[in-house]
């Protein structure tokens, strides 16, 4: 996922605490359950630029963003476990079938992932993956115009590909892999502050289809679904006080845990990236 949209990944939580997390301030560490003994095994990331950990300004992170936060608490479980983060900036479902997006030697993300895969078959202890955002995100304007036959053919895109993704992952890496896929938060619902209400509104709708699509596709690999948007609040209109003045939970949480309010940039910030990893964490084994 590049700069222009969401999507989805804080352990200091918004409601129940009351502390919100405004521009880049980052949630504490989740405590570390005590070491097992070492074992091996292999925690493989795919996906676009939310699983390479992108932040404005500077580039992709691939042991830090939510990957990273996932990856502790593997180690946490398994100290012997390593990561392999395969993902790129800007992948689609498309590209990451096909390439022709990012270079890899293999020719696509897939491609590559089904390498390591095979080669770590019996070790891979979990795979996470969040693809399709930015099939749909150029459909929507920063000021909120949005391209619905562009958004239609995004999401054409997203329900045709993604169960093709789960599926050959699941075949690669084998029955006894967790294979955990990502849904996304909403930064279109920033429109809110530019006077956009019908826009926010409308992008919930849009957000809802994507993330349907997302999760027929994992069901067709026997995959989780990470609900980052849940975590997001992304429904939730209920009025709330913020630096930007009284305004809905749900755009709240888009300007504490992303770049969107702050910078016009989609990508969650450290304390969004912590709050994505929670969702991936009640599947880490």
């Amino acid at each position: 996922m590049r700069r222009r949209f969401v999507t989805v990944a804080v352990t200091a939580v918004f409601a129940a605490s009351g502390a919100t997390a405004w521009g880049a301030a980052a949630a504490a560490p989740a405590k570390a359950s005590p070491p097992q003994q070492a074992q091996s095994g292999v925690y493989v990331a795919l996906g676009d630029s939310l699983a390479a950990g992108y932040q404005p300004g500077l580039g992709d992170d691939k042991t830090g963003g939510y990957v990273g936060g996932v990856y502790q608490t593997l180690r946490s479980k398994h100290r012997g476990a390593k990561l392999v983060n395969l993902a790129r900036s800007g992948e689609t479902s498309v590209t990451m079938i096909a390439g022709g997006k990012c270079a890899y030697a293999e020719g696509s993300q897939l491609a590559a992932a089904t390498k390591v895969l095979a080669k770590d078959k019996g070790r891979v202890r979990l795979v996470t993956i969040d693809i399709g955002a930015n099939d749909v995100q150029t459909c929507v304007t920063r000021t909120g115009v949005i391209d619905l036959p562009c958004v239609q053919s995004g999401l054409a895109a997203v329900a045709r590909n993604v169960p093709t993704i789960v599926r050959t992952v699941r075949a690669a890496a084998g029955p006894q892999a967790q294979i955990v896929v990502l849904n996304y938060y909403n930064p279109f619902l920033a429109v809110y502050l530019l006077g956009q209400v019908t826009v926010a509104q409308q992008s919930v709708g849009l957000q809802a289809a994507l993330n349907g699509a997302i999760a027929a596709g994992a069901g067709a690999g026997d995959a989780k679904v990470a609900d980052v948007a849940t975590a997001f609040k992304s429904t939730d209109w209920t009025p709330t006080p913020t630096p930007y003045g009284t305004i809905p939970t749900n755009v709240a949480m888009i300007c504490g845990y992303t770049w969107m309010c702050a910078k016009s940039d989609i990508h969650a910030n450290d304390a969004g990236y912590a709050l994505i990893a929670t969702t991936v964490r009640p599947y880490v084994r």
